[in-house]
């Protein structure tokens, strides 16, 4: 693959974790890069030379990364410089968590309990919103465990690979 092509992928990559979840534009570039960089592991100079961002940028972009587990930074024994690569663990769906859901739902609960005499119209969208984190805190684990059959069939199958994790 072209270097320019990386560069525009690492960039749409950077712009849609931009977007849809808030990460740092630099952290999805860096994403889209770790997805089809070669080598895989890469140092923190090699990344700043291929997304064209100063070393500070890419250090600052590997912080929100990790916390997400997407990325890793590894180190060898007697090496002077982290290596960074895509987390093998950080495949896994975090996504399909329940919790926050149930904290949402305990939350919202807290703010009807301030409108009890309050108007139904006032009330209303506090109580949409326990029942869809509610219902959102019911369905994840079950669609979690639907994805993993899923996935084992499609790896069963060949039309994904065995995973390295």
């Amino acid at each position: 693959m072209p270097q320019d092509a990386e560069l525009i992928f690492a960039d749409h990559v950077g712009r849609f974790y931009a977007r849809h979840y808030g990460f740092p534009p630099m952290a999805g570039r860096l994403l889209g890069h770790l997805l089809v960089c070669d080598p895989a592991q890469q140092m923190i100079d090699e990344l700043s030379d291929a997304l064209l961002a100063t070393r500070s940028a890419i250090t600052g972009a590997v912080k929100p990364l990790e916390s997400y587990e997407p990325a890793r930074r590894t180190r060898s024994a007697g090496e002077r410089m982290d290596r960074v690569s895509l987390n093998p663990a950080g495949r896994q769906p975090h996504n399909f968590d329940a919790t926050p859901h149930m904290e949402h739902a305990a939350l919202f609960r807290e703010g009807l309990a301030l409108l009890t005499d309050a108007a139904p119209a006032r009330r209303a969208p506090l109580e949409e919103m326990v029942a869809l984190a509610e219902f959102l805190a019911e369905r994840l684990p079950a669609l979690r465990d639907e994805w993993h059959a899923h996935r084992d069939e499609l790896r069963a199958s060949g039309k994904l690979p065995r995973s390295d994790s």
